[in-house]
Parts: C-alpha cells; structure tokens; sequence
C-alpha cells in the first residue's frame, strides 16, 4: 500500500530552461537516501502548466528508469482535456509509473457528472492505479465527497484522492463515505496531521523538498502511534510550510532549493523569481531550520 511522505518533486531547468536531467536524477537519489517514500514528477510543483507534452512524458519516463522500482514514481497525468490526460496516463503506465495522480481538470469547471465521467474514462482505458487530486484554489473546481465516492465505486483502479481543498469537514465526510481500502493523503502540509487522524496514510508534500526526513519522521510517527511526536514534528515545520507560500508554489521551495546548493533557479515564465522582501523572509526561515 502506498503511504507516508510523498514528495511533490520540482523540475530543475538549465539556464536556457531546458529540463537538467542530471539535477532531476540527483534529486531522486537525494530523496531515496533520506527516507522519502515515493515521488511524484510532474506536478503543480513540478511546473506541469508550463512543460508540453514531450517533457511531460520525458520527465515520467527518466523518474522511472533511473528510480528502478527503489521508490514509487507517481506520474502528474492532469489536464484540462480528457483526451489528453488520458494520453498522458497510458504513456506513464507504458514505461512503468507505478501509480497516476489525476487533478480535476482546470479552468473549464465542469460538473460533478462531468468530473465523474472525467475520471471513469481514463479509468476504463489503463489499468494502473489512479490518485484523484482535488485543489480547488488552482482548479476552480470541488470534487465533492458524493462524487468521490461514486468514482471510487465504479473504477477499481482508482484507489484514493489527493487532497488540498483545505476543507476537513469535507475531507472527513469523504472517509464516513469509503471503505478502508481507500488511500487518503493530504494535499497540504499545515493539514498533514488533521488528515492523518481522520484516516489519511501520507502527504503529497512540498515541504518534503527541503525537508525530507523530517516529513517522513511526522507521517511514520502518526502511523506507528506517536502521537505526540507527530504533533511536536507538525508544529515544528508549521512556520516552513507557511514560508514556502509567501509567494507563488513553486517559486519559494525552488529559490530555497537553490540556496540550499541543490538545483539552480530556474522558473519558467509567468513564474518569476521573489521579490526582495520576500527572499528575506524566506532566507531568514531557511537559517532558523538550519538548512542553509
């Protein structure tokens, strides 16, 4: 079963911003050495809105080969079109992703028949695991716990949801709806603890970038039954998480990846580097934690 810190991986540029295929490779090392339990490429951290489709394919299928089956490579396979979503997931369950994290689609807010529909069809075309993910700051739109429910009935291959409506009460009535089969993981790093307690098994973090160990620890603490060093680790990181979005994701987690000595910063227009102001925060938070 798939759980504990699932890292929200960013896309290292070049400075032409090109995709660095060395730095993407060093990462995933970096990330097995230090307890992480899965990655997923190609995400809104991972700068998906900006990459076209032959990165898209070309990032899964590089995380996969050089993973070699030492951590679970989640593919990001969202679009704002079926037709291309479903393109995306063949292509990672092809080359061997072992699990696809599928948004709602974007910007068009379609209804929940239309988000079911959405869903069944990529469902009924491929068989590997699919992961819901539903942020409805991003998307505009709220995959809501009926139709969670309804999906997870009638696709056996789509085993949970990610996610990061910030809604517990929605979260919750989500798990009074499902079976203990389904795979709950929390698509925001302040809620990683609330989630847990009413039946999630992990995170799909972006703290989990520059904090790799410390989010495993939270999670596996949780879930072994610490309790009460699970909530000492969610307090501690509350202040990170809460710097890594004083500007737009992934633009701090990048820039503090940078400073940490890990990747260059390389954003992809419209994402642009931070303000002044903002850089001081961040490098003043970065120093409190000890990471650079």
């Amino acid at each position: 079963m798939l759980k504990g810190s699932i890292v929200a991986l960013v896309t290292p540029f070049e400075n032409d911003n090109e995709i660095n295929i060395e730095k993407l490779k060093s990462l995933i090392d970096w990330h097995i050495e230090n307890s992480t339990d899965g990655i997923l490429v190609c995400g809104t951290t991972g700068e998906s809105a900006t990459l076209s489709h032959e990165e898209h394919k070309k990032i899964i299928q590089i995380a996969v080969e050089h993973a070699k089956k030492r951590i679970p490579i989640l593919a990001g396979c969202g679009s704002n079109s079926t037709k291309e979503a479903l393109d995306l997931t063949k292509f990672a369950e092809k080359v061997g992703a072992d699990y696809a994290l599928i948004i709602t689609p974007y910007y068009n807010k379609p209804s929940q028949k239309g988000l079911y529909q959405h869903y069944k069809t990529i469902a009924d075309s491929v068989t590997i695991p699919i992961i819901m993910y539903n942020v409805p700051s991003r998307t505009g739109t709220n995959l809501l716990p009926d139709t969670v429910l309804n999906i997870y009935k009638d696709c056996s291959n789509i085993i949970g949801v990610k996610e990061a409506s910030g809604c517990l009460d929605q979260i919750t009535n989500i798990m009074t709806l499902v079976d203990d089969n389904f795979l709950l993981f929390s698509g925001s790093d302040e809620t990683t603890l609330p989630i847990l307690a009413v039946g999630g098994v992990g995170g799909i973090s972006v703290i989990a970038n520059i904090m790799p160990k410390e989010n495993h620890n939270l999670i596996k603490n949780f879930l072994d039954g610490n309790l009460i060093e699970a909530k000492r680790t969610q307090l501690y990181l509350y202040e990170m998480i809460k710097c890594l979005f004083i500007d737009t994701n992934p633009v701090p987690v990048k820039t503090s990846l940078s400073l940490m000595g890990k990747i260059e910063l390389n954003l992809r227009l419209p994402l642009y580097k931070m303000s002044d102001t903002n850089m001081k925060k961040l490098s003043e938070c970065l120093k409190k934690y000890n990471l650079i």
